[in-house]
């Protein structure tokens, strides 16, 4: 148990016994009545997301999620198959939990995977990853990098925005929260 006091991003949540992981919060302390803590909370799960407010001080019920480092190891059928980086054993994992992370792993890729009671969440990426571009339009000539953008298939198959100026080949960074493009790798 933790009181509001102690919510931070990224705390996981028992309420109702659903699991809501803590987006962002608020401590308010309006001019009359009592301090009150405002919430966005992320359904573990469905990936739904709600605003609640707990009064200061309240209880409330905090969930075990243990973080574990794991190796992507391959695409099975509609599931994926990690590796957990200690003890090598290899878990399962249904398509609709990985989500939006498929279109940024690669084969024998590091990630995190969090788990409650040995039940599979999320899995968690890094901030930004490496990837190349395996098909994109010829650039024209007279293409600047600040010109505009063009569509790019990346070696794991997601397609994304990238300069004018960048070819097939290239080595680039993707920021995996919002699927821009960050830079070319030397």
């Amino acid at each position: 148990m933790a009181t509001t006091n102690d919510l931070k991003n990224g705390l996981v949540l028992n309420l109702d016994n659903q699991l809501w992981q803590v987006l962002e919060f608020q401590h308010v302390k309006p001019g009359k009545g009592p301090a009150f803590v405002r919430t966005k909370l992320k359904h573990v799960i469905s990936g739904k997301i709600i605003d609640k407010t707990f009064n200061a001080g309240t209880k409330v019920e905090t969930a075990n999620v243990d973080r574990r480092d794991m190796q992507y190891l391959y695409h099975d059928g509609s599931d994926y198959v990690f590796m957990d980086a200690k003890d090598y054993d290899q878990v399962t994992i249904p398509s609709a939990l990985v989500a939006d992370a498929a279109n940024y792993m690669l084969e024998n890729q590091e990630l995190q995977v969090s788990f409650h009671d040995g039940t599979p969440l999320s899995v968690e990426l890094p901030a930004s990853v490496e990837l190349t571009i395996s098909h994109t339009e010829p650039g024209l000539q007279g293409d600047r990098s600040t010109g505009g953008s063009k569509p790019a298939t990346l070696e794991t198959g997601y397609e994304i925005q990238v300069p004018l100026f960048l070819e097939e080949g290239t080595k680039i960074k993707v920021d995996t929260r919002t699927g821009d493009y960050l830079g070319r790798v030397k």
